[in-house]
C-alpha cells in the first residue's frame, strides 16, 4: 500500500539529525546528557502550507461552524532539504514507514540554513 504523510497549517515534519554521542575530546555521553540538549537539528522533510488566511466573512460565523478558507494560505519560510535548528520541547517525535521523524509547528524553529544554487 502507497501511503503519504500530509502535514497540516503551520508545521513542520523534520528528519532529526543524529545527536552527538561524544564530546570533542572523543569522551562518549550518556543519554540523558543527550535528552537534556534544548535545541536540535535536523533537515526540513515536509512543509505544511502555512497559516490559513481566513475571509472577512469567515469571521462572522458561529465559533463551532468551520468557515473555508478558499486554498488561502500564508506561506512558511521553511523549504524541503532545508536545515534547520528547532526548540526540542515543541517537537512531537512520530514513525512513519519505520523512520522516527519529528513534527515541530513553525513557531519552534529558530533558524533555517539553505544552501544558493547559482
Amino acid at each position: 500500500m502507497d501511503q503519504e504523510i500530509i502535514i497540516v497549517g503551520d508545521r513542520v515534519l523534520i528528519l532529526p539529525a543524529g545527536g552527538k554521542d561524544r564530546t570533542d575530546a572523543g569522551l562518549y555521553l550518556p543519554l540523558g546528557v543527550q535528552e537534556k540538549e534544548k535545541v536540535q537539528g535536523g533537515t526540513v522533510v515536509k512543509t505544511g502550507p502555512g497559516y490559513p488566511v481566513s475571509d472577512p466573512a469567515a469571521l462572522d460565523a458561529e465559533p463551532w461552524q468551520s468557515p473555508t478558507v478558499d486554498g488561502r494560505y500564508f506561506p512558511l519560510q521553511a523549504r524541503e532539504g532545508d536545515y534547520c535548528i528547532f526548540l526540542k520541547s515543541s517537537a512531537i517525535e512520530i514513525e512513519f514507514e519505520g523512520v522516527k521523524y519529528v513534527v515541530v509547528p513553525y513557531s519552534a524553529i529558530l533558524a533555517l540554513v539553505r544552501k544558493h544554487t547559482p
